[in-house]
């Protein structure tokens, strides 16, 4: 089965722990490789909230480093994806697909130029805010804080270097800002399921998953099972397909992919790249037509990406 995950979180935990891509110690290990028929891979450069200024900057280029490290001392099994093309040209070559994405703009160091310089660096996507606040906006922890004038700034910005805005960790209050008219272009949620489904309030309320819906975005299946399940974990696929068939349920066809947060914390019984994969094979088994695990294991986001980023 083809894997196309929009995010994780692994190669800060493997400049952490001073390990490489096929290392044991992380969830999200290249070793799976030979089991995976066709992998595209986003590596998040994750910006925690108590990094700031000149702190997350300094923070953000270590990690990218590190990336690019690993990119060389691997190269004959992944390579860097600098435009669409790239995915399938080096998913032919049986390599995996390396996509840089960052979570958190809180690397921006509240200065706008910094956009282009991420996108130059080959940044395609940034996650908006973490849990709590910075420059642009908020997640979850404070529901009452919108965008700044500089979070709009920076949306616009983002949608001219095109640089995919990621909506995974924005509060209510921001999303509907964004829904309001700040975004111009599709956005992506890379890591969230439904609040309809599971409560937390990381997800996605049904109106926000029909924004994306209506306006051709991107939503990642996300493994962390506080994000599955309201409930104690007893079979992660059976609990993950619920969203799943929520979501097709409210017209998501063509929006539905993997956002796995593999080294974010979670526990899943998917708790590797090839097992993540292997859930294709268990909607197949329970009704989901070939055509649409296509589209949601690769497909969906594969087409995104070619429509929308240059």
């Amino acid at each position: 089965m083809k894997l196309f995950d929009l995010h994780c979180d692994t190669i800060e935990r493997m400049e952490e722990l001073g390990e490489n891509m096929l290392t044991d110690k992380t969830q999200l290990s290249l070793k799976y490789l030979p089991e995976i028929e066709k992998w595209c891979q986003t590596f998040a450069i994750f910006i925690p909230d108590s990094k700031r200024g000149a702190d997350a900057v300094e923070y953000y280029e270590r990690v990218r480093a590190y990336f690019h490290k690993m990119l060389k001392e691997h190269h004959g099994i992944v390579e860097m994806v600098n435009t669409p093309s790239d995915i399938e040209t080096i998913t032919a070559k049986k390599k995996c697909a390396a996509i840089l994405s960052v979570e958190g703009a809180a690397v921006l160091d509240g200065k706008l130029e910094n956009v282009e310089k991420l996108a130059k660096d080959g940044v395609k996507m940034m996650t908006l805010t973490w849990n709590g606040e910075n420059e642009l906006a908020s997640g979850h922890k404070n529901p009452e804080m919108g965008f700044t004038d500089f979070g709009r700034e920076v949306v616009k910005e983002m949608e001219r270097q095109n640089i995919i805005v990621d909506v995974s960790h924005l509060n209510d209050k921001g999303m509907e800002q964004l829904m309001g008219g700040i975004a111009t272009k599709p956005i992506i949620a890379t890591h969230s399921n439904l609040r309809s489904i599971c409560s937390h309030k990381r997800n996605l309320t049904e109106e926000m998953f029909q924004y994306i819906v209506e306006h051709k975005g991107l939503v990642g299946l996300n493994l962390l099972h506080n994000f599955v399940s309201d409930n104690e974990m007893k079979d992660s696929k059976a609990e993950l397909f619920c969203h799943v068939y929520r979501m097709l349920e409210l017209g998501g066809e063509d929006v539905i992919a993997c956002g796995s947060d593999f080294d974010g914390g979670i526990e899943s019984q998917m708790d590797n790249p090839a097992k993540f994969a292997s859930f294709g094979e268990y909607m197949l088994e329970n009704g989901i037509s070939r055509r649409i695990v296509d589209k949601i294991m690769f497909e969906n986001a594969l087409h995104f990406f070619e429509e929308n980023v240059r």
